[in-house]
């Protein structure tokens, strides 16, 4: 059954898994890059992403790889005029990856319902008083420092509880804002300044972000740190190793997944769900 807005914001209560196609309309990102810049690709990649089963296709036209550089509100809106309103149109929940209030603007007017903020409303203010003025749903990311450094020698103490204590934060700034409590998304940032062993930690304790009381996002798909665990260095290799690492998350409560190779995943998750399924009743 298709998943609405409602289903997806409320799939913590429900376990219901749903997956978060990736669509990247930039040059520059770390695993496709330069692939679906051009607005007819795009478009084929999100419809083929809709039949493998995505729930939500995110669309981003600004690539947050280590080391990037910022894009222009104006050059992002560029990027994505011929592409997000026709996934709009295939009839997909849409999610826009941006940190700038004036791209989100433009996305929720051409049909999406989800802004996906990695920086958590602290790059552009506007981000929050937007969504809690358009009542769509608002992911809230971690990020320790800012892509182009935050992989430089990123420290924790407790990862676990320094992610916990941010998102904590940040989803009451968000409600300062305006933003019901109902419509926020949270994500621990995996990869986003963090080394190997502190991802690690982070999908090992999905459980204490779950307490927060917010859906869990999971952005595990093709990241370095599964390359380090598999000796998979190009980023298309990692398709196995982002399947698992979704799948231990699901397991420790997150029910939302982005990923590039939405076939794979749905598939995990079909087999998964049937054993759950056919499983003892607790």
């Amino acid at each position: 059954m298709k998943l609405n807005l409602d289903d997806i914001l409320n799939s913590h209560l429900t376990a219901r898994a749903a997956i978060v196609g990736i669509l990247n309309v930039t040059p520059d990102s770390f695993s496709d890059g330069g692939r679906f810049l051009d607005p007819e690709a795009a478009r084929r990649q999100a419809k083929r992403m809709i039949d493998e089963g995505a729930d939500v296709i995110d669309i981003g036209a600004e690539s947050t790889r280590p080391g990037s550089d910022r894009v222009s509100a104006d050059e992002q809106i560029t990027r994505l005029r011929d592409v997000l309103p026709a996934v709009t149109a295939m009839g997909a929940i849409v999610s826009i990856d941006t940190t700038r209030s004036e791209v989100a603007a433009f996305a929720l007017e051409a049909g999406a319902t989800i802004i996906n903020d990695v920086s958590a409303g602290r790059d552009d203010g506007g981000i929050l008083s937007l969504a809690a003025s358009r009542g769509v749903g608002l992911v809230l990311m971690h990020m320790l420092g800012e892509p182009k450094g935050m992989q430089k020698d990123p420290r924790y103490r407790n990862v676990v509880a320094e992610v916990r204590d941010f998102l904590a934060a940040r989803i009451e700034a968000a409600l300062a804002a305006g933003v019901r409590r109902e419509r926020i998304i949270i994500d621990p940032g995996i990869g986003f300044g963090k080394k190997l062993e502190h991802n690690l930690a982070l999908l090992a304790g999905i459980a204490t972000l779950c307490r927060l009381g917010r859906p869990v996002l999971i952005g595990a798909s093709r990241k370095r740190f599964i390359g380090e665990l598999t000796g998979q260095s190009e980023p298309a290799g990692r398709v196995f190793g982002s399947v698992a690492a979704s799948l231990a998350a699901y397991r420790r409560g997150a029910t939302l997944f982005r990923m590039h190779d939405v076939g794979a995943l749905a598939s995990a998750l079909a087999i998964e769900d049937a054993i759950n399924r056919s499983g003892p009743k607790k």
